[in-house]
């Protein structure tokens, strides 16, 4: 049997971070998927997004379960693109090619890819912000100062870029460790704003704002639609982790657990301490930088602080880098390595200006969640509906990595697929160009979706036999370095 080696040198489409995954990296067991669901929930971005609902009107009830629904909802997409990684041990730019084509691919893959940048500089510059609050705390005078907030941000996309440098393990690694140190520490700031605030009762009062059903439902709807956005990119390339697993079990029964638990358990959190602050300096305080910077105990503050810096620096890592890392690898395979694409999601990401993306609530939920998740929500849609309604989970593993196989299509473009994202993403989006079309952009990842998803069904059923299915899965001995599909 060929070597992966070999497979990688005899094929463009190729190289060792695109290649299958073989038995001796299928590493990650239930808990490493719990761990990453809860690592990568328990941050600064998630704090502030349940805030954002107490700040738009809403009491802590509805809040929680706008939430709790909106992760509900993803997790379907999430479960189903996951299934192809675990079992075929391929990456999200590979399973791509099923659908798009193999040159094709490099359309939803760069969508993704663009999305996950300006993800990196977000978390970037809120990590950047945590140093320069930490650093306020030791030294006080340099409070406020640009140059110490924009000499930590530059510090802080070092870090990540070294933990980039050392791949795909350190992420495993980092993500086992910092999952229940993150949870014992956000514990502690929830019981810490329960005492300075007096007891559960003084926090959560504040009140709804809506004083009509309809009201409520113009708010809860695009509310709803910014929490299925804000997993909508790893909807997509869940297949990068989950190709590491240990079994299909073990990536179903930790995504199904953790995503929804930690995402629920620490949106409270964020809601209940943003509600405390009410109580304790009088207004809302939705950043926890800007919360934690408030408190006179210097050692305490110092703490939570750290605890906001690895939080940040997991779901920067596991998140924003490995699947742009991928997609921009999947552009030139031979030239460009993991490496080498978390180098370029790096720079990318500081051009993309996250303090801009950042500067308003309205700019952070209303604009980046929801507009990109008119992006996403199409490709989504065409993926689950190319693997599970036209290929029924059968996949040709041997030619997603070679030209001029079932997933040619029409030179390595599969114009189908292309039609149905235009059109997905077109309804999702005319919404902000037509103002009497406003609702389809407030439901822009659910019309997307289902838009893309039904086109694309039909396109292809009257589509020539070309991209035909393999009668059984792909096995190790047509697919080199691969192991065969064992679940």
């Amino acid at each position: 049997m060929l070597t992966p080696a070999t497979h990688t040198a005899a094929s463009s489409l190729s190289n060792d971070d695109l290649a299958p995954t073989t038995a001796a990296h299928r590493t990650w067991g239930t808990y490493n998927y719990i761990a990453l669901w809860f690592s990568m929930s328990m941050e600064i971005t998630t704090y502030m997004l349940a805030s954002s609902l107490i700040a738009g009107g809403m009491n802590w009830l509805q809040a929680v379960a706008t939430i709790l629904l909106g992760n509900l909802i993803v997790l379907v997409p999430m479960l189903l693109n996951a299934h192809a990684g675990a079992r075929y041990g391929i990456p999200f730019p590979v399973f791509v090619r099923a659908s798009f084509g193999t040159r094709g691919a490099q359309v939803p893959a760069m969508l993704r890819a663009i999305v996950a940048c300006g993800w990196f500089g977000i978390q970037s510059w809120l990590g950047g912000q945590a140093i320069a609050a930490m650093i306020a705390v030791l030294w006080p005078p340099t409070a406020g100062s640009p140059t110490i907030l924009w000499a930590s941000f530059l510090a802080f996309w070092l870090l990540n870029m070294a933990v980039v440098w050392n791949g795909v393990e350190s992420i495993r690694f980092l993500q086992g460790f910092s999952a229940p140190f993150m949870l014992v520490m956000s514990l502690a700031l929830l019981a810490y704003m329960h005492h300075k605030a007096g007891g559960f009762g003084p926090m959560l009062a504040a009140p709804s704002h809506f004083t009509s059903t309809a009201g409520f439902l113009h708010f809860f709807f695009p509310s709803l639609t910014a929490m299925v956005g804000y997993w909508a990119t790893l909807s997509l390339n869940i297949p990068d982790f989950t190709r590491y697993s240990k079994s299909q079990e073990s990536q179903i029964v930790g995504q199904a657990f953790g995503l929804p638990v930690a995402m629920t358990l620490y949106s409270f959190i964020g809601i209940a301490c943003t509600s405390a602050s009410i109580a304790i300096f009088g207004t809302a305080i939705w950043s926890p930088i800007e919360l934690i910077g408030r408190f006179h105990q210097p050692v305490v503050a110092f703490i939570a602080l750290i605890a906001l810096l690895v939080a940040t620096l997991n779901v920067n890592i596991g998140a924003n880098v490995v699947s742009p890392s991928n997609d921009f690898s999947n552009l030139a395979p031979r030239l460009i390595s993991f490496r080498t694409g978390g180098l370029i999601t790096g720079f990318l990401g500081l051009a993309m200006m996250p303090w801009k993306l950042m500067a308003t609530f309205g700019s952070y939920v209303f604009g980046w969640l929801v507009g990109y998740s008119g992006l996403l929500g199409p490709v989504a849609g065409i993926m689950v509906a190319d693997y599970f309604l036209i290929r029924r989970t059968r996949l040709d593993l041997y030619s997603l990595y070679h030209r001029g196989g079932p997933y040619e299509y029409t030179r390595g473009i599969n114009p189908r697929a292309l039609i149905a994202l235009a059109a997905g993403v077109f309804a999702a989006l005319i919404g902000l160009a037509v103002p009497t079309l406003r609702f389809l952009y407030d439901y822009a990842w659910f019309v997307g979706f289902f838009l893309a998803a039904a086109l694309y069904f039909g396109l292809m059923l009257t589509a020539p036999q070309t991209g035909s299915l393999p009668s059984e899965p792909c096995s190790d001995s047509a697919m080199p370095g691969a192991v065969a599909p064992p679940y």
